[in-house]
Formats: C-alpha cells, structure tokens, sequence
C-alpha cells in the first residue's frame, strides 16, 4: 500500500470536511502503511479500495452514531480511536462515550499503537 501525498490528503480533507492536524498528516504519510499488532491505522489511499480506507470507517462509524466532528482514526472490534477538535484521542463505543482519552497523537501510539497492541 502507497503512503498518500500531500495532493491526496488535501482531496480527502475536502471529500470528508475534515482538517487534519499537521502531526496526523506526518503519521499518515511515514507509516500509516506499517501493520504492526492487532490495531491498524485508517488509511487513505488514492483508489480507496483498502479495507481500511478512512472514508469507509468513517461512514461506519457515523451510522453508528459517532458525532460529526470526530475522526475515526482507528477501528477496535466496532469501537473508535478518534481524533477531536482539542486534537486529543478519545475512545468512542457505540455504547457511548467512553474516559479513555490522550492527550495527543504521539501519546495515543506509544500508549496504545506500540506499548498496548
């Protein structure tokens, strides 16, 4: 899988209606094609034929009641990592909310991505 451009993101920006933060752009184009453990970026891709492609976990995590202003950055068995507009990591569960939170993207994958996965 080819990490996404600077020309790809810009589109996907404009396609969802989501500005992503300059940290997640840098994580998305070094290593968001890195598989490592059971949790698995959301990808972006050019063709979006990846089964992780971010559009499609964003439209299955809205339809299950995600608010519109949260970007699913990670799926975990139907549940959500997702950046908010603080540009912390919430964990989000179509149950509700949940406490888990991270200050930040660099905190989110050495806590959850490397050390807990």
């Amino acid at each position: 899988m080819e990490l996404p451009t600077d020309t790809v993101l810009a589109s996907y920006e404009r396609e969802i209606g989501f500005i992503f933060p300059e940290d997640y752009k840098k994580v998305l184009k070094e290593v968001s094609n890195i598989f490592y453990g059971t949790l698995e970026l959301a990808s972006i891709t050019n063709n979006k034929e990846y089964y992780r492609e971010l559009s499609i976990v964003l439209s299955d995590a809205r339809e299950q009641g995600l608010p519109n202003n949260w970007l699913p950055i990670c799926e975990d068995n139907g549940s959500y990592y997702c950046l908010v507009p603080s540009n912390e990591i919430r964990y989000w569960t179509a149950d509700g909310y949940s406490d888990e939170i991270w200050l930040n993207l660099a905190e989110w994958i050495k806590q959850v991505w490397i050390e807990g996965n």
